[in-house]
């Protein structure tokens, strides 16, 4: 076998000091921009309906709200690993460059809306659809691209600043729709443009691949099969949350329950032929390597718990605590995401700081005591009153950042160090599945809980309500046994509750005017339901609370910091098929498939992935 010497200092060109921070910032505008916008439609969503002339709230119309809200991330949960794939196959930085462009040009779509009424919210949830295919090629590829750029010693850093700004993306998005929204419905997504145009410039003229490349055939089998399995499977998670007949869900329903095992059956499928295939979409013997498959599965329990967070968080400040304290309806989603600052806060400060101890020191530590943290905080907010003093909150939910931070930083550079560097594209791209498919099913069973815990306490309370306001008893036990589906999303996007209920049935111009500012009033629905509610609320964040448990459990079981890492320094490599990697060892230096092209960053750095490539002592 040909063997090359290849000297590191040689490569200053192909892999720089100056290159990697670029690699840094790009992508960390791109995740930024795309997990704001999971976001920012939440409180924006009355100005956008508005926009189009028409009520979410109404039973006929829930769906376009669920698909405007859900839709963005399950678009993204079932396309990440094929996008992931296809950059390990034609070129990680093509196709994270591509998801620019195809992320601005739905962003000028979306604002450019023509329509009104359904076909003004299709021409949304289809242009929101095509937002999310952008966002998804970004996603998929960005920490591949930058664990191509650094080496081991500095993952942990890079991959933090870039986890952190994309977690941090979906708080900032609460309190930026909130402010857009008060301005333009448009600018919604008129704020994309100028950051992607800059952005997909800047990536075109500064990004280069410097990653194996390896030709392969597409799995076509193993790619329909999947995004079939994941897209039944979340969509029937969605519709779960809708009301089904007299059930405040549709868990019952035989539609959502012969998705959901469609769902499964197909997923299972997916993995049969994953197991059979020459080029699998994504090589199923990953999940050998211990730091792979132990960060994957408390990723996707930590994202579960996380997840809901801020949707109940947002329903908790906005429904009860904010109108409690002498705010409007019309604004507390906007305020909502101004309290929910100190979330965000813990973040930043600490996914960069445990990124760069975790280089040091291994991930085990830091991600299982942010769990650890995260779970004791969703404890003590299980143990919050209803109206709280906001100091406590604001601590509790500052140390929620905190723990999560910990966790994301090292968590994701450990599993992006443990894999052969032709396959962290797909790697990237099952992480970010795992991630993404955690905070949808976070979203429809902690809103499914929610909604169960209401269903049991808030007709009684509700019907008592009305009726002791002067509510005729026939209007006031209909209302009061609606699904509390609508009044939830009310809370929650800044309507008036009451009003919402009250207002298609003409009650309000019959009821004395005391009666009616009563039931519209700051202070009736707040009261009403905050005893039904904290008794949901129990339920949500035990169930929060055990989750996290659970990944640490998971994350402890990862090993030590000699296990995170697959590119041992200064090894000579043999270079054999990709069939040929001990997936298993993480001592065992990867070898370079046939048919690749492009210089690994292994050569310049890690382990001398080029092929034929021995590296010489002095380096």
């Amino acid at each position: 076998m040909a063997t090359t010497s290849v000297n590191a200092t040689d490569q200053r060109g192909i892999r720089g000091r100056a290159y990697k921070w670029v690699a840094l910032s790009n992508t960390t505008l791109a995740m930024t921009m795309a997990t704001i916008d999971a976001s920012i439609v939440i409180v924006s969503m009355p100005a956008i309906f508005r926009g189009i002339h028409l009520n979410p709230l109404t039973p006929g119309n829930v769906t376009y709200l669920l698909w405007m809200i859900m839709g963005y991330l399950l678009v993204q949960s079932v396309l990440v690993v094929t996008l992931g794939r296809l950059g390990d196959m034609f070129g990680r930085v093509k196709i994270y460059n591509l998801g620019f462009v195809v992320f601005t040009l739905a962003s000028i779509a979306l604002s450019l809306d023509p329509l009104e009424g359904p076909s003004g919210a299709l021409w949304l949830i289809g242009w929101r659809f095509v937002q999310a295919f952008g966002g998804a090629m970004l996603m998929s590829n960005s920490a591949a691209i930058l664990t191509d750029a650094f080496p081991p010693g500095e993952r942990g850093m890079a991959l933090g600043i870039n986890q952190v700004a994309g977690i941090s993306g979906q708080f900032v998005g609460l309190l930026l729709g909130g402010l857009l929204a008060a301005w333009d419905w448009r600018a919604v997504f008129w704020i994309n443009v100028p950051f992607g145009v800059f952005g997909t410039i800047w990536a075109y003229r500064s990004l280069r691949e410097i990653a194996i490349t390896h030709k392969a055939s597409i799995d076509w089998l193993g790619n329909i099969a999947f995004a079939a399995g994941a897209g039944v499977l979340l969509t029937s998670i969605t519709f779960g949350i809708r009301p089904y007949g007299s059930d405040p869900t549709s868990w019952t329903s035989p539609k959502v329950d012969g998705g959901l095992a469609l769902g499964v059956a197909l997923l299972v499928l997916f993995c049969f032929i994953e197991s059979r295939v020459k080029d699998p979409m994504f090589r199923l013997s990953l999940f050998k390597i211990r730091a792979f498959s132990a960060g994957n599965i408390a990723s996707l329990l930590g994202a579960i718990a996380r997840g809901g967070l801020q949707f109940m968080l947002v329903i908790w400040l906005a429904g009860i605590w904010l109108p409690l304290h002498g705010y409007d309806f019309t604004v507390t989603p906007l305020w909502a995401g101004i309290y929910m600052l100190p979330l965000t806060a813990g973040f930043l400060i600490a996914g960069p700081l445990s990124g760069i101890l975790s280089d040091r020191y291994g991930a085990r530590p830091f991600a299982t005591g942010g769990l650890l943290v995260a779970a004791a905080c969703f404890t003590g907010l299980l143990l919050l009153p209803i109206d709280f003093h906001y100091w406590v909150f604001a601590l509790l939910i500052f140390g929620n950042g905190i723990g999560s931070g910990l966790f994301a930083s090292p968590n994701t550079a450990a599993i992006m160090s443990s894999v052969p560097a032709w396959d962290r594209g797909a790697a990237s791209g099952m992480r970010s599945t795992f991630q993404n498919s955690g905070m949808s099913l976070s979203i429809g069973i902690f809103f499914s809980l929610l909604i169960a815990g209401l269903a049991s306490t808030l007709p009684k309370t509700l019907t008592a309500g009305l009726l002791k306001e002067g509510v005729p008893l026939a209007q006031a036990t209909t209302i009061g046994h609606l699904p509390p589906v609508s009044t939830v999303f009310a809370a929650m996007l800044g309507y008036n509750p009451v009003q919402n209920l009250l207002g298609p049935t003409g009650l309000l111009k019959s009821l004395p005017a005391a009666n009616v500012a009563t039931l519209t009033g700051r202070q009736f629905f707040p009261t009403l339901i905050e005893a039904p509610f904290h008794h949901g609320l129990m339920i949500v964040f035990t169930a929060a609370a055990l989750m996290a448990l659970a990944g640490a459990v998971v994350s402890w079981t990862r090993g030590k910091k000699e296990d995170d890492d697959s590119e041992p320094a200064g090894t000579a490599i043999d270079v054999g098929p990709p069939e040929a990697a001990q997936y298993g060892a993480a001592e065992t230096a990867a070898p370079v498939p046939p048919g690749s092209s492009a210089l690994s960053d292994s050569a310049l750095s890690d382990s001398a992935l080029s092929e034929g490539a021995v590296l010489t002592p002095d380096e």
